[in-house]
């Protein structure tokens, strides 16, 4: 078995790779990396009840694998790029061999997968941190989860500017819906349920824009989506709404929240 570990700036995910197949992909707190990182493979073979004998090899990746050394818990450490692992995971979770792959974590990483290889694209502070950020100042709400449910029942009017509040209706190509300006219209009245759909349309429709920007620069139809934020509901709720206003699907494989860390077990794999 391979073991593939994404430890990132928020979270540290891992995940088994016997025979093709993924195998118990879990998460733990990632404060710190080599901590988090024997943490990570602590519980995964507590939850398999499997010897570390069993396993050949561990394809550590992300911001905190510079920090493992070439052996963790006697077990041989191949450090994976973290945008080879991103794209390598795009492109195998979802059977597509061009696309443009977003992940979706503390940050947002942007990967083109095309004519064989892989590059990184691009990218941008605003994602999983930035919403954590948000909800912890002017909410005083410290978890993705809590922020979800806070959101159910906010309505953006109270904080976004739209299209029909400047131009008074729809403008070429632009439905009155269409946001004009996030947090440009803060209402008095706005309650934290408001206030929390709002840190969410802003994430999201961000995150959209930066992918369909990517593919439309690189003339590619399909944008996969891997990361945490990408299995949100209301995450996904806003992203598809960006989607149908350019006319773009984004596509959410299975096992997609684990994306970086089986990207690195598959490239790991095929180096052998």
């Amino acid at each position: 078995m391979i073991i593939g570990i994404d430890i990132g700036g928020t979270t540290t995910d891992i995940v088994g790779l016997k025979d093709g197949k993924i195998l118990n992909p879990v998460s733990v707190k990632a404060d710190d990396p080599i901590a988090s990182a024997a943490g990570a493979l602590g519980k995964f073979v507590e939850l398999r009840e499997l010897p570390l004998s069993e396993i050949r090899l561990i394809a550590a990746t992300g911001v905190g694998a510079g920090q493992i050394r070439d052996q963790l818990l006697g077990i041989p450490v191949k450090k994976i790029d973290e945008f080879d692992s991103i794209g390598t995971a795009g492109a195998y979770l979802s059977g597509l061999r061009e696309a443009i792959v977003v992940s979706m974590g503390t940050g947002t990483a942007i990967v083109n997968v095309q004519n064989g290889s892989i590059h990184h694209w691009g990218g941008s502070g605003v994602g999983g941190g930035t919403m954590v950020g948000l909800s912890r100042k002017l909410l005083n709400i410290t978890h993705i989860r809590t922020l979800m449910d806070k959101a159910a029942k906010g309505r953006l009017g109270m904080i976004d500017l739209t299209v029909g509040d400047i131009a008074g209706g729809a403008l070429v190509g632009l439905p009155e819906s269409a946001t004009a300006s996030n947090f440009g219209k803060v209402s008095d009245e706005a309650n934290e349920s408001d206030i929390a759909m709002a840190i969410i349309n802003l994430v999201g429709q961000t995150i959209a824009l930066l992918g369909i920007s990517a593919a439309r620069s690189e003339s590619l139809s399909d944008i996969v989506l891997t990361g945490k934020l990408s299995t949100l509901p209301l995450i996904r709720k806003v992203m598809e709404g960006v989607g149908n206003l350019y006319h773009t699907t984004f596509i959410v494989p299975k096992h997609a929240e684990f994306g970086t860390a089986i990207g690195a077990a598959i490239k790991a794999q095929s180096l052998k």
